[in-house]
């Protein structure tokens, strides 16, 4: 079980890592959608156009990237929205194995049946190298990539949540003394 534990504390890392990176591309999003926004106001009044497609679907894909690479973050810090009708009445070891039932049963089988589904259009995306339709917009394909990078971080930090949930439910961590989630960053 410690090698386990080890490697969730790994994957812990990198999804840590990348959501603290990703998190910083929300201040990037509100600059161009300020530019975006003030641009075409001030260029209206100057007779320029001073914002673009392009910089509309930048503004776009900066949302796609925030919402697609923060996922992962978001559930390894049990942040994602849960309505707790059942679980808020558990104990700790329970509510564990809850969760590592949702895991094993939900969240994994569900990444990956979007990966299988996705992956056809997500090619032939690539095959033809698709752009925007709108007059100066962007590829369209590497964004649309993005979705099985998505699902396989997230098949990974659900199989992190699982190995956690699984110790907690056979009392090798206790979550009251030692947060599992946590050790991934020290």
């Amino acid at each position: 079980m410690q090698v386990l534990l080890q490697i969730s504390r790994l994957i812990d890392r990198v999804n840590e890592y990348i959501g603290r990176i990703v998190y910083w591309l929300s201040l990037l999003m509100i600059a161009v959608g300020t530019w975006n926004v003030v641009g075409r106001y001030v260029g209206r009044a100057m007779g320029q156009n001073l914002s673009s497609n392009a910089l509309i679907e930048t503004q776009w894909y900066i949302f796609d990237v925030l919402f697609l690479l923060g996922a992962a973050y978001t559930l390894k810090h049990n942040e994602h929205v849960r309505v707790d009708v059942i679980q808020s009445r558990l104990n700790t070891k329970y509510k564990a194995l809850v969760d590592f039932l949702g895991s094993v049963l939900f969240l994994i089988p569900f990444c990956v049946m979007v990966i299988f589904y996705s992956w056809g259009a997500i090619s032939n995306s690539w095959a033809i190298l698709e752009t925007s339709p709108d007059p100066g917009g962007l590829p369209r394909y590497p964004i649309k990539t993005l979705i099985i990078v998505c699902f396989v971080l997230l098949i990974i930090q659900g199989i992190s949540e699982a190995i956690k949930n699984f110790a907690i439910f056979k009392g090798i961590i206790n979550p009251e003394i030692e947060d599992p989630s946590r050790r991934a960053i020290e």
